[in-house]
């Protein structure tokens, strides 16, 4: 038993020598002895505290004999489970034994008594008792736990409630969606086309100022502009909704692939493509050439005016572990791509703004462009489980390193 809960015997007896002689043949047990001296008393300390492994109680008192006393213990619903064992120097006849018997008694001994038979017969109740104290607080503490648990289903069964509801208002969301896309891949860029083809005819065959040709370019451009934007939109919403089937592909057939169509844009602008031996990498192959595409447009679009294009593209298999970001785990290993350029650049403080959606840091006037391709950009990154990070100093260029799990 723990110091918390000492296991208890109740003796009863009108003469104290017996008390005494008690507690000396029960010695070296941690027991916790409650003496009583008549039969009325131990009913008294009995309905303060009835945890009492045991009680030894004399048959011969004055007033109330155990008989009658057991009888009253046994009464009670809170005491009748309290073994009792009598003790007496008369309950030598089966009649008497009898009555010990029906009044509630579970042994008698005779007294003189023998040390060592009643030790035993106290141990076997004691330990019982033990035994049942340990059931009832391993059940109190079950009954707890089923409680949390009951408490956590309740919980889990609200929170099924909340994601089911969740993904009913997904599934309407992307509906939506696929509606969304449908308008405008069809119903708006078809109206563009139209104003776009009538104001290319207008200019061509009629006779206009300078002033009317002026406003009619704007109005083309104006729509080119819109129909630019609905085409990155889609291509923005497309990186949510395309299928994730990873290939290993070896990055260099990418950049070349990229090389070959951008070939006009490289010769007007006298821009150069520069690639170290590049790693494969566990990717979604048209996705990671938009990717591509997308951060080489962005320097080759935002390079200097006095200055020839340079774009760096290097790669490397390296451990999250030598790479020390919070973001990346230290037991994986990570293709690190590094994509430089040698514009513009940008303010340090934009690094992590940059890729926010309709994100311009230089007017429409200077640099076309629609806001979304870094988006698209950073998004296709966290489709690969990756991380992507942007450094750049103003006229010094703009850095992207981006980190793809290896498997």
């Amino acid at each position: 038993m723990d110091a918390t809960h000492r296991i208890k015997i109740l003796l009863v007896d009108d003469k104290k020598e017996n008390l005494l002689s008690l507690q000396v043949i029960l010695a070296g047990y941690d027991f916790e002895f409650v003496e009583a001296s008549s039969g009325k008393e131990a009913l008294r300390i009995l309905l303060k505290s009835q945890d009492f492994a045991i009680i030894l109680m004399d048959v011969q008192m004055p007033i109330m004999d155990g008989f009658e006393t057991a009888e009253l213990i046994r009464g009670s619903d809170k005491l009748k489970h309290v073994p009792i064992i009598f003790l007496t120097a008369n309950m030598n006849t089966s009649e008497y034994i009898f009555k010990g018997y029906q009044a509630g008694a579970v042994d008698y001994m005779i007294k003189p008594l023998s040390a060592e038979i009643l030790k035993a017969k106290v141990l076997v109740f004691t330990e019982l008792h033990r035994k049942n104290h340990e059931l009832l607080v391993k059940e109190e503490e079950t009954k707890m736990l089923n409680n949390v648990i009951m408490a956590a289903n309740k919980e889990l069964t609200l929170q099924y409630i909340e994601i089911e509801k969740q993904a009913n208002e997904l599934r309407i969301a992307n509906k939506e969606l696929e509606s969304f896309t449908y308008i405008s891949s069809h119903d708006l860029q078809e109206p563009l086309r139209k104003i776009q083809t009538y104001t290319t005819m207008i200019m061509e065959k009629e006779q206009l100022t300078d002033s009317g040709k002026h406003n009619f370019e704007r109005v083309w451009n104006a729509a080119e502009r819109m129909r630019q934007l609905i085409q990155s939109l889609l291509a923005f919403s497309h990186t949510n909704t395309a299928d994730r089937k990873f290939v290993r592909t070896d990055l260099n057939i990418i950049i070349e692939d990229i090389k070959i169509e951008m070939k006009d844009t490289l010769h007007e602008k006298q821009a150069s493509i520069d690639t170290d031996e590049l790693c494969s990498a566990n990717i979604i192959p048209f996705q990671f050439t938009q990717l591509m595409y997308n951060l080489i447009s962005n320097a080759l679009k935002f390079s200097r005016s006095d200055v020839a294009p340079r774009i760096k593209v290097k790669g490397r298999i390296v451990n999250g572990k030598e790479l020390g970001h919070e973001k990346l785990s230290v037991e994986k290993n990570y293709c690190h791509i590094v994509v430089e350029d040698n514009g513009v650049g940008f303010a340090p403080q934009f690094s992590e703004k940059i890729f926010d959606i309709f994100q311009r840091f230089h007017s429409r006037d200077i640099y076309a462009g629609t806001g979304i391709g870094l988006a698209i950009v950073k998004k296709i990154v966290e489709n690969h489980n990756g991380i992507i990070v942007a450094s750049s100093k103003v006229m010094e260029g703009a850095t992207f390193d981006i980190y793809i799990p290896e498997q």
